[in-house]
């Protein structure tokens, strides 16, 4: 194994090759392989049992994988066999729990991983006062965990983590036990100190807010697997299946029938005959009778009238069964003519109430073909 220490600043490229990790029979990680590119933040995120958390305790060390090989900055950390301990990966970790020491104040948390390194006691002082400056602490140093809120508390943790100036920092759902505002609060102070600190970072979560939010890559996983990575707005914008639709942002999955397709566009009916078009690549469709597609809420314009002012293309009809308005957004839940139900998210004002008689149309680039 290389063992050549880093300078402390200098980015860190994370490489998960093969990984597999089961636990008797039952297996939870399948073969994961990744990179997470120097200085970058990605996320790991699927239903609970996916595999996600076990993915980022083998990248600690805190288990061990059966197969595959973990690279940090051209440093194996495990090749399976063999594996260096978790203190000595150079690695910040920020539990849920937040995992401080009770009897410790905020000054003694945060330094204990510089003492653990055998610092210079003036050093650690500094690091200690640099850190919580920069997360905003600096008030309450001489205060224990008890005197602090579940924010403040996490914020120290955070702290403690980037005092050791590690090379990668890892996230397990750090955010799960603070309530909606703080955790919206949470995440943007994390994804900003992210940026600024420049540490390469994987972070594990089931909420598709906080991914698409903090993330430059997501990985979905499903059954001890990666099913789909990219950019946020690739994955949402071009999900590759049904279940990565779904799991990232809401979503309208749609059959079609009597599909027609070439390399760039298809058309397919509903169940009353409406035709339905789409733009997005088709690629592996040849010969099916039903193609799914997603189509976004927000992607839909809905109309009160017949439909005169909207587009004639993708122009459904149907009636409103209910709706529910949520400060910044109304959601309508429209039965189509064929009996689909449809989700339709719009800014207010409010201008259908259920029962209502409405025109939907969506535009064929928002209409996007599931390789389901």
């Amino acid at each position: 194994m290389i063992t050549e220490a880093r300078r402390a600043g200098d980015p860190v490229d994370l490489h998960l090759i093969g990984l597999k990790k089961s636990y008797g029979a039952a297996p939870a990680v399948r073969g994961v392989s990744l990179d997470v590119p120097a200085g970058k933040m990605v996320s790991l995120i699927g239903p609970s049992g996916c595999g996600k958390t076990t993915t980022l305790r083998m990248i600690a060390g805190l288990e061990r994988p059966d197969e595959g090989r973990i690279v940090a900055g051209g440093r194996t950390l495990t090749d399976g066999a063999r594996g260096v301990p978790p203190e000595e990966r150079d690695l910040g970790m920020v539990f849920q729990t937040y995992a401080l020491w009770p009897h410790m104040t905020v000054t003694q948390n945060v330094a204990y991983g510089l003492k653990q390194r055998k610092r210079p006691a003036a050093s650690i002082a500094a690091k200690v006062e640099q850190v919580l400056g920069i997360i905003g602490m600096a008030q309450y140093a001489g205060r224990f965990p008890g005197q602090l809120s579940g924010g403040q508390q996490q914020r120290v943790a955070l702290a403690r983590a980037i005092a050791t100036e590690p090379g990668i920092l890892l996230f397990d759902e750090p955010l799960s036990n603070l309530d909606a505002v703080l955790r919206e609060q949470m995440r943007f102070e994390i994804r900003t100190l992210q940026r600024r600190l420049g540490i390469t970072s994987v972070y594990v979560t089931h909420s598709q807010d906080e991914a698409l939010a903090i993330s430059d890559e997501i990985a979905v996983m499903r059954d001890g697997l990666i099913v789909q990575t990219g950019k946020p707005l690739e994955i949402y914008n071009s999900p590759r299946n049904a279940f990565v639709a779904g799991f990232i942002g809401l979503a309208n999955i749609m059959s079609l029938g009597q599909p027609e397709c070439d390399d760039a566009a298809l058309a397919g009916r509903l169940n009353d005959g409406t035709l339905v078009t789409g733009i997005a690549p088709a690629k592996g469709l040849r010969g099916r009778t039903v193609v799914k597609v997603c189509i976004r809420p927000v992607d839909i314009r809905l109309d009160t009238g017949r439909g005169e002012t909207v587009s004639q293309v993708n122009r459904l009809f149907g009636q409103v069964t209910a709706m529910t308005f949520t400060g910044g957004l109304v959601d309508y839940f429209v039965r189509l003519a064929g009996g689909e139900e449809v989700r339709v998210q719009a800014t207010p004002p409010i201008v259908a109430e259920a029962g209502a008689p409405v025109t939907l149309s969506i535009p064929p680039t928002r209409v996007v073909v599931l390789e389901d």
